[in-house]
């Protein structure tokens, strides 16, 4: 089965191109292909954020073209600046919070000596009281018969 084939293409009222194929095989209709009119003929569409930024001939001499560099040049230098002062700022709230950590460590350990001295402070007095307290019905009576309470 040989399949020959010809092309005619037709620009219609919205710039769009036609393209009809005539082909001469076994009663097999063809269906018209819609392409889009453009000048670089690629056949893709391009959005209109990008239609004016194609790939032309750029002047290096031209002003325009200087001051695009320029511009470009001055916000390439504000980045790095912001760049370079977000990691300053970073590194110095990390070396305050190192101190500050260092100072809190310092801290609990001074706190938890003295809880140490405390407790050992209140045991103690704590097994004094416990010795010093005899059962109720053991009273000694050491006072002074005369009752003078000296």
């Amino acid at each position: 089965m040989s399949k020959t084939s010809q092309q005619n293409t037709a620009t219609d009222a919205n710039g769009v191109s036609v393209i009809h194929n005539q082909a001469h095989t076994s009663g097999l209709q063809q269906v018209p292909q819609l392409v889009p009119v453009s000048p670089g003929g690629g056949g893709k569409a391009v959005p209109p954020s990008k239609q004016g930024k194609k790939n032309s001939f750029v002047d290096r001499n031209s002003d325009e073209y200087r001051q695009r560099r320029e511009r470009n040049n001055m916000a390439v230098k504000k980045s790095r600046l912001k760049s370079k002062q977000k990691a300053q700022d970073t590194l110095q709230r990390v070396n305050q919070l190192k101190e500050e950590n260092e100072r809190l460590e310092a801290k609990i350990k001074l706190l938890t000596k003295e809880l140490s001295v405390l407790k050992d402070l209140f045991l103690e007095h704590a097994h004094n009281l416990a010795d010093n307290v005899q059962p109720v019905g053991t009273e000694s009576t050491t006072t002074n018969p005369e009752g003078s309470g000296e």
